[in-house]
């Protein structure tokens, strides 16, 4: 095997897998090499979305789609321009993917299944004579004049170019590092709350549609659904919560407390409408009469907090009654008490400085002809396709800036 090549991947991820492909499609004659550590690639890809892959999302405003982004905001918005969910669809659609749109925008193969993408960067990358060394650890990194010696766990290679997409890799960090990067330190970006508390612990499955929630203390607050779970909360009003207060969460050692409004009312318009209700349906009980859209069984363990019991009818109740299921309806407090991983989507904030990469090529600032990609660098997205998409853009970006002779 000729150890020397014209361009090196280190990642056989989504972003390293892409750009590979890019690459070798703009330069047939080029030896291109994609160093994996593990036994097979593209395992994020297997398991995102459930097993179906979530390509991309549905968002063709670059000004919009950054808004995704609690890291790289800024930084990607001149990228988005270049190439952004248009051009992924378009990407895919000609080599012969096709993707469909749901419900919430998230984008995923018609297929519905994530070998689909696999099988397609597998025979692209065969086609276009990518080679694949799986097994290959890579242990050092050394910068030369015209190039880099990269010792792995199976020999030593030289590459005239270099691009890291290794994800969320501390030990890959660290050589980046001892390259003159500077390192944002990871926390976690993408994760469930751990709630321990009576209104919610017999109601796992449960959807309120439309909640606003505040970290008490703090200037974070997200809006949409929320999912009950087993051990806590879950589902977009949590998960953009975690993604935008990934620092300041950790900081807080994951303990912290959060107001949630069910209804999306203030506290003064939920009381004069509880006093409608207590008017329009005096002789039915509370437990048995929700109201707001509310599911049924949220309304009744809200209604039990309230010192509401469950044979009270809404003639009965008293003023304190009624301003205890007001609030909450619209200010329970809720302590959280630690996180758990969101599915097996794990995503972290942290990686390589964004003032140490130039976005218009995705190359160091620290050290030539070598570029990074996907989430190897500081960004990270809330979930719902984003963090692919900033894996495409960055290393198509990264793909196209390169030049050989």
């Amino acid at each position: 095997m000729n150890t020397e090549k014209d361009i090196i991947i280190i990642g056989g991820g989504a972003a390293g897998f892409f750009a590979a492909i890019n690459i070798a499609e703009r330069y047939p004659k080029a030896s291109v090499a994609i160093l994996e550590r593990g036994k097979v690639g593209l395992q994020k890809v297997k398991i995102s979305g459930g097993g179906r892959c979530n390509v991309t999302h549905a968002e063709f405003i670059p000004s919009e789609l950054v808004q995704n982004y609690p890291r790289g905001e800024k930084e990607l918005l001149g990228p988005f321009h270049t190439f952004m969910t248009g051009d992924t669809i378009a990407w895919f659609e000609e080599r012969g993917v096709a993707l469909k749109i749901e419900e919430d925008g998230r984008m995923f193969p018609m297929s519905n299944s994530s070998q689909t993408i696999i099988d397609c960067f597998l025979e692209e990358a065969e086609k276009h004579k990518v080679e694949v060394l799986y097994n290959h650890a890579v242990k050092t990194v050394k910068a030369l004049e015209h190039g880099f010696t990269i010792t792995t766990s199976q020999g030593d290679f030289y590459a005239k170019k270099l691009i890291f997409a290794t994800g969320s890799n501390p030990k890959i960090w660290n050589i980046l590092q001892d390259l003159g990067h500077r390192i944002v330190p990871p926390v976690a970006s993408l994760f469930t709350f751990d709630i321990k508390d009576d209104r919610i612990k017999g109601i796992p499955g449960v959807v309120a549609k439309h909640v606003d929630v505040k970290v008490v203390g703090t200037d974070l607050e997200s809006n949409g659904p929320l999912l009950i779970t087993h051990v806590g909360m879950s589902a977009p009003a949590i998960l953009k919560l975690s993604a935008f207060g990934a620092v300041a969460l950790a900081k807080l050692n994951y303990n912290f407390e959060i107001e949630i409004n069910f209804i999306q009312q203030d506290f003064a318009t939920c009381v004069e409408e509880l006093r409608n209700f207590k008017q329009e349906f005096a002789k039915k009980t509370v437990f048995n009469s929700a109201q707001f859209d509310l599911p049924k069984r949220l309304w009744k363990t809200l209604v039990l907090a309230s010192k509401i019991n469950d044979q009270e009818r809404w003639a009965d109740i008293n003023k304190r009654q009624l301003d205890n299921l007001a609030a909450q309806l619209t200010k329970a407090l809720f302590k959280v008490t630690g996180k758990s991983t969101f599915k097996e989507e794990f995503v972290t904030a942290g990686g390589v400085d964004l003032k140490d990469i130039n976005f218009k090529t995705f190359e160091s600032k620290r050290i030539p002809n070598l570029y990074l990609a996907g989430e190897v660098i500081n960004v990270d997205a809330v979930t719902g396709g984003f963090n692919f998409q900033n894996a495409w853009t960055s290393a198509y970006m990264a793909s196209a800036s390169i030049t050989l002779p």
